[in-house]
């Protein structure tokens, strides 16, 4: 046989082959897989060592770190008959009806659908306030229209900024995504390896609205007031979290927006001007803050009225961080008006670790909606346990391949048919672990659960083949191979189709654990039936006919 009629006949055989090197490539080969080279470390004598001699990534459950889903807080209500230029009017007297922060109300325009959306993230403001608040705002809504829950919109925002804030965290191999109930309940779901429960907890917790606010005289009979002089929005850079070791001060450094429009002074010039309006940049404003003690940096507003301050308030969620005085050579320019062409200061924090928590919040901008702590669900596992699971994993593997064999050499007691049989169910699961080395799917717990139920399922095939193959004495031509053949390949398909119809719901649905389990499983079965079971075929008709 020539090699153009060697290639014709038994091309599914070759197209095994190439796939097995494929995946081969994608285990093994550095730089195949996107992202490779993470697990690189130095040893203790500064030489690089390959930590994992493979680019797989793994899971939770064999490398170790914690799992948080909770729900977001919020309530919707869907089509408001309102046009699109009263949509910041509603917004804003709604907050204004329920006594809520700006960012707790959001009337959100869907392009793609004409309609408004109207949404709020307080876990205190009731169904029937929010009804009651859209419509002292003009709209026409009841308590019936209030639904529970906030819009893909939101949620898509969230996930965003969850991964930001994860990526600024310095955690690498994190990620954050959605997950339905079947109650039609969504969860934000955030994965972190080398972190516990506790510590992605606390990472979530912080809404992250960072703000400047002017503490000063001002308000009615000489009182001082608060008032928000510049928001996240309005920074266009924001540098590391840093320290100045000649003041002692922890701080992140920040250039406001200097862009202006044709007829809008720019973020930068509104601040020069409202802190010449409010008297920072003259006395007796310049360096006036006292309201922090020194010693606890504790800020407390239990002053006369009398004792009058001019403080910037770091905010974070509603609260105050910090408290710091206008310095002389920032209000000197500010005064003169120079500070908008170069409109960079510190926003200064207590210590290090706040100085690098709200460099996380600034990077990342605010969470749109809070998460709903009292629902959540946190799961987390140590890596050296995650280590054990790893190596136990390798263990169960390779004892179901010894028992699958030895179960399949008593069967058949002939090497022709037992040896291609075992040699194709490994090079399906090699194929099946390329793969995720490719895509870098993070390997979990219930992904070598699908793995085995691979290695079972894929065996069960090829015996059906080797059995309907062999049921009724030797094969001696190609005719008959292929008639004996094609029957068992139906039955093969027919099975297969079932396996994937009853997986599929586990596959599309939110049910944790199950999900991985069922997406291998889909993934084998479909590499079986289209590479490796017409492939283990054309082995057995070369070694069983006589063509």
């Amino acid at each position: 046989m020539g090699p153009k009629a060697f290639v014709k006949e038994y091309w599914r055989f070759l197209l095994l082959i190439v796939f097995v090197t494929l995946a081969f490539a994608a285990l093994f080969a550095p730089g195949f897989a996107m992202g490779d080279g993470d697990d690189i470390v130095l040893d203790e004598e500064n030489e690089t060592v390959d930590e994992n001699p493979t680019n797989l990534e793994y899971g939770l459950g064999l490398e170790g770190g914690a799992r948080v889903s909770a729900p977001p807080v919020g309530m919707t209500v869907d089509s408001l008959d309102i046009e699109y230029d009263e949509r910041t009017d509603v917004q804003s007297e709604v907050q204004q009806e329920l006594g809520v922060e700006a960012m707790d109300v959001v009337v959100r325009h869907h392009e793609d659908s004409d309609r408004f959306t109207a949404e709020v993230f307080d876990e205190d403001v009731t169904s029937a306030q929010f009804a009651e608040a859209l419509q002292a705002a003009g709209v026409d809504v009841t308590e019936d229209d209030v639904e529970q829950g906030v819009t893909q919109e939101t949620r898509d925002e969230m996930i965003q900024t969850i991964e930001l804030r994860i990526n600024e965290a310095g955690l690498s191999g994190g990620t954050a995504y959605e997950e339905s109930t079947l109650g039609g309940e969504h969860y934000i779901v955030t994965e972190v390896p080398g972190m516990t429960a506790d510590e992605l907890h606390e990472l979530l917790t912080d809404r992250g609205d960072v703000r400047i606010d002017a503490y000063h005289p001002g308000g009615e009979d000489g009182t001082h007031t608060n008032d928000t002089v510049l928001t996240r929005d309005e920074m266009s850079q924001i540098g590391a979290a840093s320290y100045d070791d000649r003041r002692g001060e922890d701080y992140v450094p920040i250039t406001v927006d200097s862009a202006s429009g044709e007829d809008e002074a720019s973020p930068a010039e509104e601040y020069q001007a409202r802190m010449n309006e409010y008297g920072f940049t003259t006395q007796p404003g310049v360096g006036q803050c006292t309201i922090k003690d020194p010693a606890t940096r504790e800020v407390s507003f239990d002053h006369p009225d009398d004792d009058q301050q001019w403080c910037l308030l770091t905010m974070v969620d509603g609260e105050v961080v910090d408290a710091h005085p206008m310095g002389d050579s920032l209000a000197e320019s500010m005064y003169n008006e120079e500070w908008s062409a170069n409109p960079t200061f510190r926003m200064i924090v207590p210590d290090q670790q706040s100085a690098h928590t709200l460099a996380v919040n600034l990077h990342s901008g605010a969470l749109t909606a809070p998460l709903d702590f009292d629902r959540d669900q946190r799961y987390s596992i140590s890596p050296a346990l995650a280590d054990q699971f790893k190596e136990y994993s390798l263990l169960i593997g390779a004892l179901s391949i010894l028992t699958v064999s030895g179960v399949v050499f008593t069967r058949y007691r002939d090497k022709r048919v037992a040896l291609p049989m075992i040699a194709t169910a490994m090079a399906e699961v090699v194929i099946l672990l390329g793969f995720a080395a490719a895509i870098r799917m993070p390997l979990d717990l219930s992904h070598v659960a699908g793995f085995i139920a691979v290695v079972g399922t894929g065996v069960d095939d090829l015996v059906i083949i080797a059995d309907e193959v062999m049921d009724d004495g030797d094969v001696n031509s190609q005719r008959v191979f292929e008639s004996r053949f094609r029957k068992a390949f139906w039955i093969i398909g027919a099975a297969a189709a079932t396996t994937i119809i009853a997986m599929s719901p586990l596959a599309v649905l939110s049910l944790g654990d199950l999900r991985g389990f069922a997406i291998i499983t889909i993934l084998g079965v479909l590499v079986g039936v289209l590479i490796t079971r017409p492939a283990y075929g054309d082995i057995l008709q070369r070694l069983m006919t006589d063509k």
